[in-house]
């Protein structure tokens, strides 16, 4: 059993587009045996040493770097998240068979770079179909059908689009150019965004696995216990915190209701909340950790590449915005507090001051360290984190009593290395895949042609635009990962909204926005399912009421359109911080109105002045 479970406690699947980023649920003595292999172990440690090297080694070719990554990633998606003999068997001959290609396009890349995306042999045309259709096989196999659907309709697109008539068709390519550019050069499966999940990305999922293969995670919950246990509501306010703190380094709703949920839930429940609202407490305040700096559920780094904004300031930007959606969850308890005895922690439950301080340095030593080389040392982000995983790796050495042992470092390292290798995996398939889709969006000037068409949908104006992205977020986000819809979606969308006068950096905290609605909101709603699962609730009852109490994930982006100067803290913090009030006076209304037991002429009262304060004052 992993640690700070119940004994007996379910071991819940995760909906397959919602992969977490770490791999936190409970595991058979059998499935954990097998987790902890050997050969995953040592695979896993070769992805850590492979990512964290590329920090140290200098300039590596990314037709050298982006191939190596994919073929690391291979046999975690095709052979270790295997379920059926013929899935292992086929993915063992998928993984040979993708290692071996990869490895051709690393040990020709200097042949390779000098023909420009253009296939030369009938060997390279051979190994690029193949390459492609394993980052769709991959995806798939990851995360399931709809994000490869996707990337299939785009690539039928570019293949087939001269033959479309009127203004979505396109010119036509040769196919020696069409399949080269997407495989053999640093665009497609080996562009920008799979430079992102290599360089950046991989690095914070590393940090993630260390820091939770340690007492970190203990550390998050004991000090969200002692801030907010003793509080009205407080076994939910500790779920809040705690996914807040935890979603910081996951990014991941999924892998936040998994891990804190699993110690939130039951205490709620034993304290006689309501199942529904257990339940949807956890979902909203786990949801939040893909909003939440540094990680952002890899979402941050991605838009460092699309919109060229130093990583500081998009972590200036969104950390303002991600602190109110906590705070409309934490507002949304009280409210439900006026129809539910929601009764504090009892305080034999809660943790003493030592045990605060002492699991907090497990995460606060490491937190610190990345921070410091961030902003006072003026390093990279990978550089830094890279620093704090270090620093990480030192505390596996000690347990929660501060006790030193070389044999719990090794098993905890060896937790961390094959949470890491899998989820860099999963991670780099997802990537990967949407890579296809951008690659096909600039060879055809597909992008270009729907965002005329957005613009002139709307009637060249911002607030018609935004709604129809909004919806377009929406559905895309129900059924593609969080991070591959917002790229999807400001790939076509972000345009007209910038041409309509939005700073790209809005823009794109919008659409990234938007592109989360999914995670509570039906038909497809991961978290919300996952939690219900563990609360043992109707899902659609739990769906309803995480409605209700992250009404801020709906309002915030809108929000953030009337107010710009919130994402400005670091050139404007006075406008930011006095945006900020100003939003959280309105949302504090519309929860209040929304969930409150008062009379209904008074809530809609709270409801529409809410809405003023933040759209119209």
């Amino acid at each position: 059993m992993h640690r700070g479970y119940p004994q007996g406690w379910p071991r819940w699947r995760l909906l397959p587009d919602r992969i977490p980023v770490m791999s936190l649920l409970i595991a058979s003595d059998a499935d954990a045996g097998r987790r902890l292999h050997p050969g995953w172990v040592a695979l896993g440690a070769s992805t850590v040493i492979f990512h964290l090297g590329l920090i140290f080694y200098g300039l590596t070719p990314a037709l050298i770097s982006r191939p190596l990554h994919m073929a690391l990633a291979l046999p975690w998606v095709l052979i270790f998240m295997a379920t059926t003999p013929w899935q292992r068997i086929s993915g063992w001959l998928l993984t040979g068979l993708g290692i071996a290609a990869c490895g051709y396009i690393a040990l020709n890349e200097r042949a390779l770079a000098n023909q420009y995306g253009f296939i030369d042999t009938q060997l390279q045309m051979v190994i690029g179909v193949f390459l492609i259709f394993l980052a769709l096989e991959a995806a798939r196999r990851a995360i399931g059908w709809p994000l490869p659907l996707v990337a299939l309709t785009a690539l039928a697109y570019g293949a087939l689009g001269q033959y479309l008539p009127g203004v979505f068709g396109h010119p036509g390519m040769p196919m020696a150019s069409y399949v080269g550019t997407l495989t053999i050069a640093e665009s497609g499966l080996w562009g920008s965004l799979t430079g992102v999940s290599v360089g950046v990305v991989a690095i914070f999922v590393i940090f993630g696995a260390v820091l939770n293969a340690g007492e970190a995670g203990r550390g998050f919950m004991n000090l969200a216990s002692a801030f907010a246990g003793r509080l009205t509501g407080g076994a939910a306010k500790v779920s809040v915190i705690s996914s807040a703190l935890m979603g910081s380094i996951s990014g991941s709703a999924s892998a936040n209701v998994a891990s804190t949920g699993a110690i939130t839930i039951p205490s709620m429940v034993r304290l006689g909340y309501p199942r529904a609202l257990a339940g949807s407490v956890e979902a909203v305040a786990s949801s939040g950790g893909q909003i939440m700096p540094p990680l952002m559920g890899a979402g941050a780094f991605v838009m460092v590449e699309l919109t060229g904004t130093p990583y500081t300031q998009i972590m200036a930007a969104a950390l303002l915005p991600a602190i109110l959606y906590f705070v409309t969850v934490w507002v949304g308890i009280n409210a439900y507090a006026t129809r539910h005895d929601l009764r504090p922690m009892a305080e034999s439950d809660r943790p003493s001051t030592k045990e605060v301080l002492i699991t907090s340095l497990f995460f606060a030593v490491p937190f610190v360290l990345l921070l410091e080389r961030i902003f006072l040392g003026g390093y990279t982000p990978q550089y830094a984190a890279s620093i704090a995983i270090f620093a990480g790796m030192a505390l596996l050495f000690f347990d929660v009593t501060l006790s030193f042992s070389l044999r719990g470092f090794f098993e905890r390292m060896a937790e961390a290395a094959v949470t890491a290798g899998r989820q860099v995996a999963v991670i780099g398939a997802i990537i990967i895949c949407a890579s296809l889709v951008i690659g096909v969006l600039s060879l055809t000037g597909l992008g270009v042609k729907i965002t005329s068409g957005i613009l002139s949908l709307s009637n060249d104006m911002l607030w018609p635009a935004l709604l129809l992205t909004a919806l377009a977020c929406l559905i895309l986000g129900m059924e593609v990962p969080t991070t591959a819809a917002y790229v999807i979606c400001v790939s076509v969308a972000g345009p007209a909204l910038t041409a309509l006068g939005l700073e790209p950096l809005l823009a794109h905290l919008f659409v990234f926005w938007f592109a989360l609605l999914s995670t509570i909101t039906p038909p497809v709603c991961g978290g919300v399912f996952i939690a219900a699962g563990m609360v043992g609730e109707n899902w659609l009852k739990v769906a309803l009421k995480a409605m209700a109490l992250g009404i801020g994930l709906y309002i915030i982006p809108l929000a953030m359109i009337s107010n710009p100067d919130i994402i400005r803290l670091d050139s404007n913090p006075g406008g930011a911080l006095l945006d900020a009030l100003k939003i959280a006076v309105g949302l504090t209304g519309i929860s209040f109105g929304v969930i409150a037991r008062k009379a209904w002429w008074l809530r809609l009262a709270l409801i529409v002045a809410g809405a003023l304060v933040i759209f119209l004052i």
